[in-house]
């Protein structure tokens, strides 16, 4: 099967592609999607004078409020439509699966297989809708005190009317990408939240390279430096390549056994383990979490409260108490998340229940003991990992004011979604190619 998959990876080409109508559709219709998202990432918010808002977030726009500019796609900068992307819709899914391992009534609706798995979903959109209401107050509440540099407003409007309109449009933009990023997933390839949040990323990149080139043009960074930059981002790449591909295998032995004549069985098999079981969703998580009070704290300081500007200096880039919080929530939500994809209980009983075993270890809770001992030594490499990757070039950041989008955590959401994402493109090749075999084969059947 493995050899099958790697031969059909390499010659797939434009006529392969052409015959598989289903995943053509599926293609057309999420870069369908995906533009739909683009275009609302510049359709301003009303009541807002653009100019002020991109002069005021120069002034204020570094440290996480930079990060989650990134993450939507330039989106809050502009304060449009979809300024709160779909990170309210993180912070829900969050919540709930935090609340399925704490409260016994949750935790058995997520048990009630199909039923319960759409009953949680409900749940996480009425919560996404609490939340991107409460994200969209704060923000027009800090947007009526703040003032340009020539004392510009930045509201336009009457306040009511403006509190108003902000929270309807925002939670609105958020609750459309999640409905277009649930569409995506059904009827599209990859995931859709990963994919919204890797356009966003994507589109800014010319923008990003074209600051950096400017620096160098300025002499702010010198072109030996910039030349570095390449060559690391380039090595960063390659290191995620190599980390999100890597695998502990556990070798399972499965038993023989006779049914009249014949012997079956008795082959070996082996249980993959990846190094990164979390895969993106760490960063991903940490920065939702850091959404809230963080975005609120750097929209209202244009008021004039001492107390919120201490609080966005200590957040501001390669800070101690940011990358010390940042890696915190990194090195949690990659426990956590391994947790909620992996059951080593659960693995352990399936098992014993097909009679394999791993050799040398006694089936049931040694097994699931073992198979914990080894995916806490991988998730903790996988922590590291991800931690160095995410907060180093925020050292790098802080020193040379590069942009955000040549940072580990940017690079790390960009090659992990599109690795997925061709993995589901070449499966859906590998099977339509079975499906012409079957039907040749049918046909020669009836023919014979």
């Amino acid at each position: 099967m493995a050899s099958a998959a790697e031969q059909l990876a390499r010659n797939m080409n434009l006529g392969v592609l052409g015959k598989a109508t289903d995943l053509k559709r599926r293609i057309w219709f999420t870069l369908g999607a995906l533009i739909v998202y683009r275009l609302g990432t510049w359709i301003p918010m009303p009541g807002v004078n653009p100019q002020v808002l991109a002069d005021l977030f120069r002034q204020s726009g570094g440290g996480i409020l930079g990060m989650f500019d990134m993450l939507a796609g330039g989106a809050l900068q502009r304060m449009t439509i979809f300024a709160l992307n779909i990170m309210p819709y993180i912070s829900a899914s969050i919540i709930m699966q935090l609340m399925a391992t704490v409260v016994p009534s949750i935790e058995a609706i997520k048990k009630e297989g199909e039923m319960g798995r759409k009953k949680i979903n409900q749940y996480t959109r009425y919560l996404t809708v609490i939340i991107a209401a409460f994200q969209a107050y704060g923000i027009s509440a800090g947007l009526l005190g703040m003032s340009g540099s020539h004392g510009a407003a930045v509201m336009m409007d009457n306040a009511l009317l403006f509190r108003f309109t902000t929270v309807v449009t925002l939670t609105g933009g958020t609750l459309f990408l999640m409905w277009l990023g649930e569409q995506i997933t059904a009827r599209g390839i990859g995931q859709g939240t990963s994919l919204i949040i890797m356009a966003g990323i994507v589109a800014q990149l010319p923008h990003a390279i074209a600051a950096t080139l400017e620096l160098g043009r300025t002499g702010a960074l010198s072109a030996l430096l910039i030349i570095g930059i390449l060559i690391m981002s380039v090595g960063v790449v390659g290191i995620i390549v190599f980390v999100e591909r890597a695998q502990r295998r556990v070798i399972v032995q499965y038993p023989k056994r006779q049914q009249g004549n014949k012997m079956y069985g008795g082959e070996a098999s082996h249980l993959p383990l990846k190094l990164n079981t979390s895969g993106v969703i760490p960063p991903i998580f940490a920065s939702s979490i850091l959404l809230m009070p963080v975005t609120v704290a750097q929209f209202s300081a244009a008021g004039g409260a001492s107390w919120l500007d201490t609080f966005n200096a200590l957040m501001g880039r390669g800070h101690p108490l940011y990358l010390f919080i940042y890696s915190l929530l990194i090195i949690f939500f990659a426990f956590f998340y391994t947790a909620v994809v992996f059951n080593p209980v659960e693995t352990a009983d399936n098992l014993k229940k097909y009679g394999g075993f791993v050799p040398g270890i006694r089936p049931g809770k040694n097994t699931s003991d073992h198979l914990d001992f080894i995916l806490t030594r991988l998730t903790v490499l996988g922590a590291v990992y991800l931690t160095v990757l995410s907060v180093l070039p925020e050292l790098l950041i802080a020193k040379w004011s590069l942009p955000f989008y040549f940072g580990g955590t940017s690079l790390l959401i960009v090659v992990t979604v599109t690795m997925d994402t061709v993995a589901q493109i070449q499966s859906h090749l590998l099977a339509h190619q079975y499906e012409g075999l079957i039907k040749k084969a049918k046909l020669r059947g009836k023919r014979g």
